[in-house]
């Protein structure tokens, strides 16, 4: 295909009117050319590189027919208009099936381009009659007329059809911002809220440090004030970095060729006194496009749950395991632990939700892994496992 058909191709792909019935507004064009033409039939021909399409007729049927046996392809690149009194003896005309009889026995054809306003011709308003005929010049003038109008009403309708999608965009990007609005606020509230336990610790601490200083009281109490004061702080200095965190990762991708093998096992190193007495069993990891500082967040924080959450009848046991889906890799993370009721899977990944008070945390984990698996165009969730326990997987493009 040639440049000027590509383009002359995508122009008509973008109207829109190749298929599905002939629209109303270009119906009347033609029946208006017919008319002022004072001829039987008229149509409006959209020429791509292989075939012409009759997309609105009058005083016949619309059809499809091959580019090559099109009488108004053979003058697309002619000046316009054309203006033939019989068909039969012109040159360029008379072998054409539609004069021959093998199609139609066209004798008096007259057309104008069709030229959108970034200078493409895409077809003709064609008029034409079974008799010789001549045309006026106020028909002539006509025909071009109508002929403006026609890419008038198409890129009317165009522009009509990427409004309504703008619309349907900023729509949708409004809603999308007032959930995010809500959720901020509901974020922030969370974070506010579990900051100012551990900053009130901190503050009666230190309150209470003061009081005993002043009254000279056991140095003992107040190296006991000094580490619950301590601790307050490590709390709070804790959540923001997870907080950071979870506002950093997600973001911009350093992608490159990412061996989840060669991750989880920095992962599993990093991690090792948390896992401690974990019994595990790891398969073949894929390696995938990603980034591999985020994925990495991502294994660890599932990992560093799956061994936090343990069931108290039975050795604490995790699963690693790898399957290709299709397009995408699923990589999955199987604990024997006491599971994550169904009504919570979906809850746990909100920023800030924690599924028991019981395991120490601020609940961003989930919500990190959730906003980076995101960001690598893939899918991330928790189901149960068979036995009791929690499969954690995530889906990333292969």
């Amino acid at each position: 295909m040639t440049a000027d058909h590509q383009r002359r191709a995508s122009h008509i792909a973008a109207y829109d009117v190749l298929d599905g019935p002939p629209r109303r507004d270009l119906l009347a064009v033609v029946e208006l050319a017919a008319n002022i033409c004072d001829v039987p039939m008229a149509t409006i021909n959209l020429i791509t590189d292989v075939a012409q399409h009759q997309v609105a007729t009058v005083g016949f049927d619309a059809s499809v027919c091959r580019r090559e046996d099109s009488m108004c392809a053979a003058v697309l690149d002619a000046d316009t208009p054309i203006v033939v009194a019989d068909a039969s003896l012109d040159e360029r005309f008379s072998n054409n099936p539609f004069v021959t009889g093998a199609i139609g026995n066209v004798r008096f054809y007259a057309s104008h381009k069709l030229i959108t306003p970034a200078g493409v011709g895409i077809g003709t308003l064609c008029v034409f009659d079974t008799e010789p005929r001549t045309m006026d010049a106020g028909q002539v003038a006509a025909l071009a007329t109508l002929a403006e109008r026609v890419v008038d009403i198409l890129e009317l309708s165009l522009r009509s059809r990427l409004l309504a999608t703008t619309l349907a965009e900023v729509e949708a990007m409004r809603d999308e911002l007032s959930v995010s609005n809500d959720r901020l606020a509901s974020f922030a509230g969370q974070v506010s809220h579990d900051l100012k336990t551990p900053l009130t610790s901190v503050t009666m601490s230190l309150e209470l440090i003061r009081e005993q200083l002043r009254a000279g009281g056991n140095v003992k109490d107040a190296e006991w004030l000094i580490e619950r004061a301590l601790n307050g702080s490590d709390r709070m200095a804790t959540l923001i970095d997870d907080v950071l965190g979870f506002a950093k990762l997600g973001g911009t991708l350093n992608v490159s060729d990412v061996d989840l093998g060669d991750v989880l096992t920095e992962v599993l190193v990093d991690l090792g006194v948390a896992l401690k007495g974990v019994s595990t069993s790891i398969e073949t990891l894929p390696t995938v496009k990603g980034d591999a500082v985020q994925l990495r967040a991502v294994l660890q924080n599932l990992l560093s749950n799956a061994g936090k959450f343990r069931a108290t009848d039975r050795t604490a046991r995790i699963e690693i395991s790898s399957r290709r889906r299709g397009n995408v890799w699923r990589v999955e993370i199987t604990d024997n632990g006491p599971g994550v009721p169904e009504a919570e899977r979906e809850r746990v990944f909100e920023p800030l939700a924690r599924a028991t008070e019981a395991v120490e945390g601020f609940g961003i984990g989930l919500a990190t892994c959730r906003r980076v698996i995101q960001a690598h165009h893939g899918r991330i969730g928790l189901d149960a496992a068979r036995g009791g326990g929690t499969v954690a997987w995530f889906e990333l493009p292969a």
